[in-house]
This record gives structure tokens, sequence and C-alpha cells, in this order.
């Protein structure tokens, strides 16, 4: 009598150290082989965008911290854009230069993060993480030194920043720049050789050009899978077409990949701080605004290029001191669509390394 295997459904989460916060995958498993992946959003929605819409643009900065917690200064730097693109906000170049520092060391610690939990996806032990960890920490004393925050910042208002960078930032950040390259060979020492790296990653769920494309993938995730798209070039805001930085690609679009990607752009964002820090002039950090915003009726899209991809803020304001309508373009969510495509036909094994790649904050994904 001849046996046949049924497919049975597994449960990854609500609650499981892998899933990087309070989030499902319904896996559809042939034995270990992954036949389907549902990914189900939902357990941490906060219903930001509708609490917008009852509070003043000001007051709305806030929130933006709290969507992708581990890139709050680049999500104030996105909404304050479309508030200044929507009410003709003119910001100091001084503004311009200190948004485009805070966001490129934003940028570093959260691929620091990416690529340190996904070594532990991979099983490695806590050593990378903890060497990352070592200059992410840095990177949190320098806002800490700018704001007083470690983690949400809010330090972006509309027409520049809240405040001036005190004196001793600027040479904190030329001595973490100088030291930094040194860092990130110190990782590519640790992991770009590694057989086990190199055996769990290589050829492992890949993600060509045409289907990143067709499902709308951005940052990083695109960039390893051969597409040359960084709106800081393509479609550069505040000071970014200033400065001189190459935008590295992957071929494969694999795990590897999308690993070597992260890397490379870290030394890429220290480029831009270099020029930042030599180029950075005196003068105004912010324009006179009302408290009370109040921009002509209209709306606006504003996008930027977060650590995770396009990040986009649609607004609509009826001439009120609230958004009549506040929507987020979240990297992450829509980041998430090609997980079942480069899923099917690996084991179970490789879904927790596969969904590692990603790189997701699930604050973002529901809202």
């Amino acid at each position: 009598m001849e046996l046949e295997a049924q497919p049975f459904v597994i449960n990854f989460g609500p609650s499981h150290p892998s899933t990087h916060g309070v989030f499902r995958l319904r896996t559809i498993l042939d034995g270990e082989v992954i036949v389907d992946v549902e990914p189900i959003f939902g357990y941490l929605h906060r219903g930001i965008e509708k609490l917008a819409e009852g509070r003043t643009y000001v007051q709305n900065i806030p929130f933006t911290d709290r969507l992708d917690y581990l890139a709050s200064m680049t999500a104030n730097h996105g909404y304050v854009l479309a508030v200044e693109k929507l009410a003709g906000i003119e910001v100091p170049e001084r503004a311009e230069y200190l948004r485009v520092i805070m966001s490129e060391l934003m940028r570093i610690s959260s691929h620091l993060m990416a690529v340190g939990f996904l070594t532990n996806e991979l099983g490695a032990m806590m050593t990378p993480l903890l060497y990352m960890y070592r200059e992410r920490e840095k990177i949190l004393d320098l806002f800490e030194m700018v704001c007083g925050q470690r983690l949400t910042y809010n330090y972006m208002r509309f027409g520049g920043v809240s405040h001036d960078i005190p004196r001793e930032f600027l040479p904190a950040v030329k001595k973490f720049v100088r030291e930094m390259p040194g860092f990130i060979d110190e990782y590519d020492q640790l992991l770009k050789e590694n057989e086990i790296v190199l055996a769990r990653t290589k050829g492992v769920g890949i993600l060509p050009a045409d289907v990143a494309i067709n499902y709308s993938v951005s940052g990083p995730m695109l960039r390893a899978s051969g597409v040359k798209w960084d709106i800081r070039k393509d479609d550069p805001y505040s000071v970014y077409d200033r400065f001189d930085f190459d935008i590295p690609t992957g071929s494969a679009g694999d795990i590897y990949d999308r690993y070597r990607q992260r890397i490379e752009e870290m030394r890429q964002s220290v480029r831009i701080l270099e020029q930042a820090i030599e180029q950075i002039p005196p003068g105004e950090v912010c324009t006179k605004v009302p408290s009370l915003l109040r921009p002509p009726k209209g709306e606006v899209f504003a996008r930027i290029e977060a650590p995770k991809g396009e990040l986009g803020y649609y607004l609509v304001s009826d001439g009120s001191i609230a958004p009549y309508r506040f929507r987020v373009r979240p990297p992450a969510l829509i980041n998430l669509g090609v997980l079942r495509y480069m899923s099917r036909g690996w084991k179970i094994g490789d879904l927790i390394a596969i969904f590692g790649s990603v790189d997701i904050c699930v604050a973002e994904v529901d809202r």
C-alpha cells in the first residue's frame, strides 16, 4: 500500500522570537518542504493613520517615530518633507545637512541590526550581533547628545530641526566616520566567507529583478536583485544631490546578496557623512512656522529612501489644523509581499532566514 503525505499547517507566531514582533506566519508544509506561506498582520495595529487625523500636524510627528522605531529619524524626515511640500515651507541649508547626517546615521544603525539579527537566524552565536550592537551604541550616543533620546527621537520639525547640535557633536561624528570602515571590515572578516553563512544563504530565497519590480519592492531588497534604484539619486530630496556616493547592487537576489547589500550601503553612508560634516554651513536651523499650522487645501505625496526602502506619506489638507487624510506607504509591508514567492519549495529551516533577510519592523507593517 502506497502512503501519501498530506500537507499540514503550522503557525509561526504570533509570539515567536524569529518574527521580530507580534506577527504570524501561517505555513503549509509537505513534510519539511514549504508549500505556501501566508503572512498575517494586525496584532500590533494601533490606528496611527486615523489617530493622526484628529491631531495637529506638529502633534503627529511623534507618531512617525513609532513606525519603524529602528529608524525613527528617517520616518520623521519623510513626514516633515510632506508637510513642507504641502504648506510651501522653506528649510534653511544647515537644517538640510543636519537632516541628512541624522538619516545616514540612522541607516547605518538600522542595517547593523538587520545584519546582526540575520546571523542569529542563521544559527550563529551572539558574537556578530554583539559586534554590531557595539557600533550601534555609538550612534545612539550621538543621537542622545543631540536630542536626549535613544530610540524615538522626535528631532525634526517643519522648517528644519528642533534645535542646533552641541559643539561636541561634529567631532564625535568625525571620529565615528573615521573608525567605522575598519569595523565594517571586521564584519566582513567574520561573515563574508564564512562557510556556514555561504551554505545557508547562497542561492536561497531568490528574488528575480522582474518579480521585485512587479511587487513594488524597494530599498536594499530591490537593489540586491540587481535593480539600481535609490530615491536619494533618482528623485533627490534635501541636499542629497550634493554628495558623491554609489548605489551598490547585487546580482542573484538571494539571502546572501541582501546581507551584502546592507553591508555595502553602510560604506556608502559613511561616504555621505564624511562629505556632509565637511560641507555643513553655519546659519539658522529652523524657519519660523506657526505652532497651529494650517496648510492650504490640497493633497501631496512625499517619499524618502528609508533604510528598509521607499517610505512615503500621502496627506490631504482641508485648511484646518489637522490633516483630513494621513496615509503612510510603509516599505516593510510592501516588501513582505514577496515572502510567499521566495519561500515556496524551501525547507522550514530556510523560512526563518528568508524572512529575516526581508528586515521588517512589525510596528511599521501594522501601524
